[in-house]
């Protein structure tokens, strides 16, 4: 396969010279690069000699919002789009044929349908194609990625995804899953997946300064347990959008006390769809006041897994999904706990 390369700098030459073990492969940057393996020419030459080309330029943060220090009171700042915008105008300017692009670099959710392909030449083909890669380790994660995430304007594996991973194929050292979604899916995986991991990197910062506050707190011992918990912490448990914290959903057929008496939850949705106002009970758990809120949406989705229905000793019957949290008395204490951890012995509040 013929390859081109629009940027060999810290990602994109160990990227181009591990394709080059498998594919001809040709780049040129802005900067002097050499490379036994790759062939650094002119951007005419790569592009026009290369039937895909991957964009692996640089989106940097704006000054002051590379993390060093605290932004959170500062102006939210997009990434740098020039260096992208410059990719695609020379395959404009350059591209005697139609190319296959594929863009690498990081942006964030919507940018590649309002800014990028509309900027590319019709006769082009486009993939969005985050790396999920670090920099100390660029060419092992090339050939061993958690995931390969791979963009299409739909999210539908068209004919030039499946050729983009037939190429993947020739180089990987393990497995991977191959996630393909819209332009705007793609860049939204990638973003919060290196989200999650600051996240993650934040947490385990915290425990340290905690136990070095309270002491006798090992500090290993503690985020060793957490890692070992693939059950919810490390797992899939509540990756499943829903109701804010609440968790999972109550089926159609869940009865709400309102103030036009009790009203089924598909009832609900239909009422509150026509724009009717309609008041609803609700109870705080923590000091058990019940008061009546104005419920302004209620949303549905499509859901395919476990169904877990609860009868009680007067024969009332609740229908959930496995991780909707329910009001139940354990151990003398009133807790909410998802569905699926339930036991005979926990006794059930406000099932009507």
């Amino acid at each position: 396969m013929k390859i081109g390369f629009i940027g060999l700098g810290k990602l994109g030459l160990d990227c181009a010279e591990v394709l080059a073990e498998k594919h001809t492969v040709r780049g040129y940057d802005v900067a002097h690069r050499t490379s036994e393996s790759v062939t650094v020419t002119t951007p005419k030459e790569t592009i026009n000699q290369s039937d895909w080309l991957f964009i692996a330029v640089p989106t940097p943060h704006q000054e002051g919002y590379d993390g060093s220090v605290p932004s959170s009171h500062m102006e939210p700042k997009d990434f740098g789009h020039d260096y992208v915008y410059d990719a695609i105008d020379n395959i404009n300017k350059y591209a005697k044929e139609s190319k296959k692009v594929v863009l690498i670099s990081t942006v964030l959710p919507g940018t590649t349908r309002k800014h990028f392909f509309s900027r590319l030449d019709s006769k082009h083909q486009f993939l969005y194609n985050p790396y999920l890669i670090a920099m100390g380790s660029v060419k092992w994660d090339m050939v061993n990625p958690e995931m390969v995430m791979i963009g299409t304007e739909d999210g539908n594996p068209n004919s030039l995804a499946k050729e983009l991973i037939d190429i993947y194929k020739t180089i990987m050292e393990n497995n991977p899953r191959y996630e393909i979604g819209t332009w705007d899916e793609c860049e939204a995986i990638k973003i919060f997946y290196n989200t999650f991991i600051s996240a993650k990197v934040g947490l385990a910062n915290m425990v340290q300064d905690f136990a070095m506050k309270i002491g006798h707190i090992n500090v290993d011992v503690v985020t060793n347990a957490l890692a070992k918990s693939d059950m919810r912490i490390m797992g899939p448990k509540y990756m499943t959008a829903g109701m804010g914290d609440a968790g999972a959903c109550v089926l159609p057929t869940f009865q709400i006390q309102t103030d036009n008496g009790v009203v089924a939850i598909l009832d609900l949705y239909n009422i509150v769809n026509t724009n009717s106002t309609i008041l609803v009970d609700s109870v705080n758990y923590a000091c058990t006041k019940k008061d009546q809120k104005k419920i302004s949406t209620v949303t549905t989705r499509e859901y395919s897994g476990k169904i877990y229905k609860f009868t009680t000793d007067n024969g009332n019957i609740l229908e959930v999904t496995d991780n909707h949290l329910i009001p139940i008395s354990r151990n003398g204490k009133r807790i909410l706990v998802p569905a699926c951890e339930i036991t005979p012995n926990d006794k059930l509040y406000n099932i009507r």
